[in-house]
């Protein structure tokens, strides 16, 4: 038989004092004493009592629950965000929903209804690859609630944003291959419509055209998820075509390796007649062989930064309609997979953090 759950009214028959009194002494309150609030805790504890804190949200309108959005959990960026956030929330006694998308806008429309159902004190959000309309978050904002994008973030909302400079990433990746002496750079790219994605492309694009170097339109391709199928698709797509590159940037790591492995199939150099770059530093960069140039995230930064803003702002009780961007740099991490100059040392320059704010009209 299933057993009754423990309420504050039991403790109160049970121990002779008013609900009240048991509340304020579950609560630590300062108007009970020390030793009642010891005795009536420990009652607690043995009878099995449980706060109900979906209840204390019901009264306040809000939890100490921090809402996470985000595509894809098993991606090692992802996981790493996670952490920093969890770890941060942990700190300052607050718990974290997790929801993913799975790439899907649908899916995030009804996750983020759930979390919004679930009273979440804040949501941090990176957006499916398919999000065009961000609409479904303006019943956060609409309630006070803080709102926080990382990394994929959108064009327009009234919000807070903690991202890297794309730009300057997709730049200094393709700059890299240039300085190993490759001329017909290729690029992988996730959706136009994602902010990281065509920001990098951009950079891409200008550091190919400030050196002087032909863009070719076969050679910039677009991705459905940036996968390592994806990844092998296209490179063996690249190596047949009239302007078959000597260097691949990729906008994620995965993809990079697939260009790696497909190379290596069909017996191309590494990087010698191929250099590769990829974007994350996910642990397979370490691991393939050759090892994997790409561009650091400091994705557990992000995370911790995400949730500092959430609970600066319950703190503070600030309104919702704050717009402020934290803009974290990059580094590349120079491995043997684009190492075509034996004297190349890390091209990027260390991790540098810098902050804004502006308010969006």
């Amino acid at each position: 038989m299933k057993k009754k759950e423990v309420t504050i009214y039991d403790l109160a028959k049970e121990l002779n004092y008013s609900p009240s009194t048991i509340s304020r002494a579950l609560n630590n309150h300062r108007s009970i004493g020390k030793k009642t609030t010891r005795e009536i805790q420990k009652a607690a504890d043995l009878l099995g009592y449980r706060p109900n804190s979906l209840a204390a949200s019901l009264r306040s309108n809000k939890s100490k629950t921090i809402g996470i959005l985000i595509a894809r959990i098993n991606s090692p960026f992802m996981s790493t965000l996670i952490s920093g956030i969890e770890d941060t929330a942990r700190k300052a006694n607050y718990n974290v929903l997790i929801s993913q998308s799975n790439e899907s806008y649908e899916n995030e429309v009804r996750n983020a209804k759930a979390l919004y159902d679930s009273r979440v004190g804040g949501l941090i959000v990176s957006l499916a690859m398919k999000t065009r309309n961000t609409d479904h978050f303006k019943q956060f904002t609409d309630k006070g609630i803080p709102v926080v994008f990382v990394d994929r973030v959108p064009q327009v909302f009234n919000s807070y944003r903690v991202i890297i400079d794309n730009y300057a990433a997709g730049f200094k990746a393709a700059k890299h291959l240039i300085d190993q002496g490759c001329r017909r750079i290729a690029y992988f790219t996730g959706s136009k419509y994602i902010n990281v994605y065509s920001l990098r492309l951009q950079g891409y694009k200008d550091a190919l055209e400030q050196n002087g170097l032909q863009i070719y339109d076969e050679n910039v391709i677009s991705l459905e998820t940036l996968s390592m199928e994806e990844g092998m698709a296209a490179t063996e797509k690249l190596l047949t075509s009239p302007h078959a590159p000597d260097g691949v940037c990729s906008a994620n790591d995965a993809a990079a390796v697939g260009a790696i492995l497909c190379a290596k199939k069909f017996g191309v150099k590494v990087p010698d007649e191929l250099a590769v770059i990829g974007f994350n530093d996910d642990p397979v960069a370490s691991i393939v062989e050759p090892a994997l140039s790409t561009v650091s995230h400091p994705a557990r930064k992000m995370g911790e930064l995400s949730t500092q803003r959430i609970l600066e702002h319950s703190s503070a009780g600030l309104d919702s309609g704050i717009s402020e961007i934290t803009m974290l740099d990059t580094e590349i991490i120079v491995r043997d997979s684009s190492r075509k100059n034996s004297k190349s040392e890390s091209a990027g320059e260390p991790e540098q953090e810098f902050k804004t704010e502006h308010s969006q009209s």
